[in-house]
C-alpha cells in the first residue's frame, strides 16, 4: 500500500463522497415517503416514525417490523427478523475491513454506523483507502439525509392519504424486493437462493403462525446460498 493510498479522510473526501452518492440518494426519498405512510396507517406517530427512521436506518427491515406493529410487539420475532434482513451487513463490513484496520476503534465502528448496500457497493468500486471512507461515510449521510427527507414527507403527508394503494405506495417495497432480483445476475447463483426464499415463505404463510415466513424465508434463502456449491458460483460468472 503507497503512502497516498495509507492517507487518512479528510473533509474533502467526506464532501466528494456525498457528491457522488448524492444522484442516487434521491431514490431513496420516495422509498422513505412509502415507509412514513405505511407506518402512520400502523399506528405509529409522527415522532416514533421518524426516530425508527433516524435511529434504525434500515428500510427494508423496518418495513417488515411494521408488520409486527400493534398493541403489544413481539420482542423475539421481531428481533429475529431485523437480524436475518441485516445479515448481510456482516459480510459487507468483513469485505471494507482492509480499509478499516488502520483506524482507532472508535473511527472504526462509527465509519459503519451509515453503512447500506449503495454507499457499500460504490465504496468498494475502486480508490484510495481515503476515497472509499469518504464514500463510505459521505455516501451514507446523502442516504440518509434523503431517508430522513421522505420520511418526514410521509409523515407530513401521510395522515391525508387514506388508501395509500391508490398511489402505489403499498407496493414500493415489493418492487424495490423484485428490483434487487431481476437488476442482478441470472444465473443458479441468485435463483436458486431467491426461489428456496419464496418457497419457504409461502409454505410458512400456510402453515406457520403469523408473520413466521419473513423469518423463514430469509433464513432458507441464505442457507441455500451458503451451502451452493463454489466451483457452481465462479462457473455461472
Amino acid at each position: 500500500m503507497s503512502r497516498d493510498d495509507a492517507a487518512p479522510a479528510t473533509l474533502g473526501h467526506l464532501v466528494e463522497g456525498f457528491r457522488r452518492m448524492a444522484p442516487l440518494s434521491l431514490f431513496v426519498i420516495v422509498f422513505g415517503l412509502a415507509f412514513g405512510v405505511a407506518a402512520l396507517q400502523q399506528g405509529l406517530s409522527g415522532l416514533e416514525t421518524l426516530l425508527m427512521s433516524g435511529l434504525v436506518f434500515a428500510g427494508a427491515a423496518q418495513f417488515a417490523t411494521l408488520e409486527l406493529w400493534g398493541d403489544t410487539i413481539p420482542l423475539v420475532p421481531l428481533v429475529a427478523i431485523t437480524l436475518a434482513i441485516n445479515a448481510r451487513h456482516l459480510l459487507m463490513g468483513a469485505a471494507f475491513y482492509p480499509y478499516l484496520r488502520d483506524l482507532p476503534a472508535g473511527r472504526r465502528y462509527a465509519s459503519l454506523i451509515l453503512l447500506s448496500d449503495a454507499n457499500w457497493a460504490m465504496a468498494m468500486s475502486g480508490g484510495s483507502t481515503a476515497a472509499r471512507l469518504g464514500i463510505l461515510v459521505g455516501g451514507g449521510i446523502a442516504l440518509w439525509t434523503t431517508w430522513m427527507i421522505g420520511t418526514g414527507l410521509g409523515v407530513a403527508f401521510g395522515s391525508g392519504i387514506g388508501e395509500p394503494e391508490r398511489f402505489g405506495l403499498d407496493a414500493i417495497m415489493g418492487c424495490f424486493l423484485l428490483a434487487m432480483l431481476v437488476g442482478d445476475k441470472r444465473d443458479l447463483g441468485v435463483l436458486l437462493p431467491w426461489g428456496a426464499a419464496a418457497i419457504a415463505a409461502l409454505a410458512a404463510m400456510a402453515w406457520l403462525p403469523p408473520h413466521a415466513h419473513v423469518i423463514v424465508g430469509a433464513l432458507a434463502g441464505g442457507l441455500v446460498g451458503l451451502l451452493l456449491p463454489p466451483a457452481r458460483q465462479e462457473a455461472t460468472r
